[in-house]
């Protein structure tokens, strides 16, 4: 999960993800068939499937894309994973890859892509190349309700909260801004965070708001809190932008997606999260 590392708008989330192993939507996780060649006339995307509104498993095909090993994914990754695969010509096949996953899946050559949320920060260009911006967002922090920390103003109003944030993203690093509260353990989905959220064993979590708004959607007990300039988290722009994950080194494909990415207009991007959020699935 990372604009997240670095992660906007209508109805889900459901359920609760994170070892090193690929889960290609088979019971191993074993990410499925190598990759295709090179020259291969398919482009194999790498996402979780589990974070909506960017991308979710969903079991109907309405609003979907079939996934690699079965099932049907959708959200905002996936249609600008298909706006990438019909630029250059390929058949786009999406591989249902846990978030922990991700990076070894490219670098081992099972996929082609990362189209997942994710952020280009200083530690993942250690491994991987990086795309041009394709969507940026900021942190809020979804809470119940009936929180105590609902009408809070700063992120320095959660004294005595548990906060937590996913597993490996710089959603629970920026925790340590806030003063005063436990960090609670990492969790690894969206979902997961959900489920404690709901159930009492957090306070809150630190999402970004596209998330945020699909959690409220689904679930009418939940809020989120956002910041005012100034009172919020500190993040860097490559925190708080996503963009699509190449292997080191392959600037042929980087550029090609890039070309991919300049045909597509800010007005064009911010209805493709609306109709993500719109269309992801309730209770699936």
């Amino acid at each position: 999960m990372n604009l997240r590392r670095n992660a906007r708008r209508l109805l889900l989330v459901g359920a609760i993800a994170g070892t090193m192993l690929l889960t290609a939507c088979n019971p191993k996780g074993d990410g499925g068939s190598a990759a295709a060649p090179a020259d291969s006339d398919t482009l194999r995307v790498g996402m979780e499937c589990d974070y909506a509104p960017f991308n979710w498993t969903q079991t109907g095909e309405e609003h979907g894309y079939k996934i690699a090993a079965g099932g049907y994914a959708g959200g905002y990754d996936v249609e600008i994973a298909k706006k990438i695969a019909e630029s250059m010509n390929k058949k786009l096949e999406i591989v249902k890859t846990e978030w922990n996953g991700l990076t070894p899946a490219i670098t081992s050559g099972k996929i082609d892509l990362i189209i997942a949320g994710m952020s280009p920060t200083a530690e993942r260009k250690e491994t991987l190349d990086f795309s041009d911006t394709y969507y940026t967002s900021d942190l809020v922090i979804v809470v119940k309700k009936d929180s105590p920390y609902v009408n809070a103003k700063s992120i320095n109003d959660f004294k005595g909260a548990n906060i937590t944030g996913q597993l490996n993203t710089f959603h629970y690093d920026v925790i340590d801004q806030m003063e005063g509260v436990n960090k609670s353990t990492a969790l690894e989905t969206f979902p997961a965070m959900i489920v404690a959220l709901r159930s009492g064993k957090i306070d809150g979590y630190v999402s970004e708001r596209p998330g945020a708004l699909s959690a409220v959607a689904a679930n009418d007990d939940l809020t989120f809190v956002e910041f005012s300039e100034g009172n919020g988290f500190k993040t860097s722009v490559e925190d708080t932008s996503i963009a699509v994950g190449v292997k080191e080194g392959n600037t042929e494909l980087l550029d090609k997606v890039n070309a991919a990415l300049s045909k597509i207009p800010e007005d064009e991007r911010q209805k493709i999260m609306e109709e993500a959020v719109a269309n992801q699935p309730l209770g699936e």
